[in-house]
């Protein structure tokens, strides 16, 4: 393809030095407001509203910002450089020089140019999203900052934009509307195919960040349990995936005594969701994932009240199973070779008139017994109960839950790290690669079993919280509580209760639910096929 960048009245040449692969992808508004592409397919030229240019630091102190754009810049009278030095930019990532094109009507509006640092996939990112924030109400926007970038450069940069472009609102003001087509333009040694790859992985792990932090923002007035039953009905039925729903009556009867309790102070009755993707080939040997998500749909924190202020951002403490629901709808579009299995605890955390006591013993799925201290902890209830079943019936070689678990968590941590825990250490590096990959920053802590003996308890099995308050380490004991449910396998535990919500926007981040873990589940899915 040759490199010319055609404008809508005035043909213009630039210097790309090398064949451009160019791909577009183009949004369409569906349910829960989020940004679906619809195609993502090879164009041999695009007309630009706004055009994306990168910027990296020289070893001079000086900037160098993409020759192409230069060039452009200056067929429609911009001196792009001496705006760039006029603005003092570094070329450090995330950052942006708005250039507006002044003069007769050709289309072109605008020029970004953005801040890309070492151009590592990482950096990438964080430009995709800081370009995404600016692109918003423009028609047609042209990244030419992705020049000789790798397909996982590429890849975190689409990503990036459609992470830095979530919003959601129930204002009934007007709001700003997505692009309606981005191009990307990727030249040196990628190929169109290998363009157009990345660019579709891109769009379906940063559709899934979207579609979680949608789940996690929907208010808790609109959704109850059975809403988010509803949400995991329609993810199979667009995607084939198989579902099994255990009503009240199933839990009961079953002997899921977890998520019956937690759930039995609301009007809302509890459920457990079982999605399975196949892949088309099953073979002898096919790997078998479960991932496990904690889906409280508002937490109150039952009878042990939750402080007033404590209580408002809890329409997110679902997010566990808004990461699974989304990570099981990107795995059936990415058609990965291992046969994976999403369970979604769902219950709602009301103080009723029938809800749990502190001092009640509960049967967990499987039989064992455990002394409730603290009805606030009930994450760890409804997780023991699917990881009890996952073990006992589903059989998997590896499984992951994830959970906004523990406030002890991000006190340790911050607000950044997930809290992350496994049974072996080549699981653990694999996470960690993925989460890197991600952009979804990890740490490892400990199953130190020497705080083991804080959960005993005189009367159950077990107890769901430390008893010892010299013990400390919350966020560990509660780990090693779910430990006690998932017998020999290999296990991961993944406490997001830090990350994933936002109180403010940053880089690829948005204020309120975040889907943090969502890009790191899907990665380390696909990591099973490499």
């Amino acid at each position: 393809m040759p490199g010319k960048f055609v404008h809508p009245s005035v043909p213009l040449a630039h210097d790309c030095g090398s064949p451009v692969s160019t791909s577009t992808f183009t949004p369409s508004t569906k349910s829960l407001a989020s940004w679906f592409p619809e195609t993502v397919e090879s164009v041999h030229g695009s007309f630009a509203q706004v055009l994306v240019a990168g910027a990296r630091p020289s070893a001079d102190a000086s900037v160098t910002v993409d020759p192409s754009v230069v060039t452009l810049g200056a067929t429609h009278g911009v001196d792009v450089m001496r705006r760039v030095r006029r603005a003092k930019a570094t070329g450090r990532v995330g950052e942006v020089v708005a250039i507006e094109v002044d003069g007769p009507d050709h289309g072109l509006e605008l020029i970004l140019v953005v801040g890309v640092g070492d151009r590592t996939p990482s950096s990438l990112r964080t430009a995709g999203a800081a370009v995404a924030r600016r692109i918003r109400d423009r028609d047609r926007t042209v990244v030419e900052a992705l020049r000789g970038s790798t397909a996982p450069g590429v890849r975190a940069f689409v990503e990036g934009l459609l992470m830095g472009g979530y919003r959601f609102t129930r204002s009934t003001k007007p709001q700003s509307s997505d692009p309606a087509h981005v191009v990307v333009q990727v030249g040196g040694a990628l190929t169109p195919a290998a363009a157009k790859k990345a660019i579709q992985l891109g769009v379906i792990s940063g559709e899934a960040v979207r579609y979680a932090r949608d789940l996690a923002n929907t208010p808790s007035n609109e959704k109850s349990p059975l809403w988010l039953v509803e949400q995991a009905e329609q993810v199979a039925q667009q995607h084939g995936l198989e579902i099994e729903v255990r009503g009240q009556a199933e839990l009961e009867e079953q002997g899921f005594g977890g998520l019956v309790a937690v759930g039995a102070g609301s009007v809302h009755p509890s459920a457990l969701v079982q999605l399975t993707y196949r892949p088309k080939r099953m073979r002898a040997g096919t790997r078998r994932i479960v991932l496990v998500g904690k889906g409280i749909t508002f937490d109150t924190g039952g009878l042990s009240l939750k402080p007033a202020d404590f209580m408002v951002p809890m329409k997110t403490d679902m997010s566990g199973s808004a990461t699974v629901l989304a990570a099981m709808e990107a795995v059936a579009r990415l058609g990965v070779g291992s046969e994976v299995i999403g369970l979604l605890a769902i219950a709602e955390n009301m103080p009723g008139a029938a809800a749990m006591r502190p001092g009640d013993v509960l049967t967990q799925y499987g039989g064992t017994t455990v002394e409730v201290r603290n009805t606030d902890a009930e994450g760890r209830l409804v997780l023991a109960d699917a990881l009890a079943y996952a073990d006992a019936v589903l059989d998997p070689d590896v499984m992951v839950d994830v959970a906004t678990l523990t406030g002890a968590a991000s006190v340790g941590l911050g607000r950044i790290h997930g809290a992350m825990y496994a049974t072996s250490g080549a699981g653990a590096r694999r996470w960690e690669r993925a989460a890197a990959a991600a952009g979804e920053p990890v740490w490892h802590l400990p199953l130190a079993q020497e705080y083991s003996a804080a959960l005993d308890s005189d009367i159950a099995d077990l107890c769901h919280i430390a008893t010892d308050p010299t013990i400390g380490g919350g966020s560990i004991t509660a780990a090693l509580f779910l430990q006690q449910f998932v017998g020999q396998r290999e296990w991961l535990h993944l406490d997001i209760a830090g990350p994933g919500r936002s109180d403010a926007d940053r880089g690829t981040i948005t204020r309120g639910g975040t889907g943090y873990g969502t890009a790191s589940l899907v990665r380390w899915v696909e990591s099973f096929d490499a």
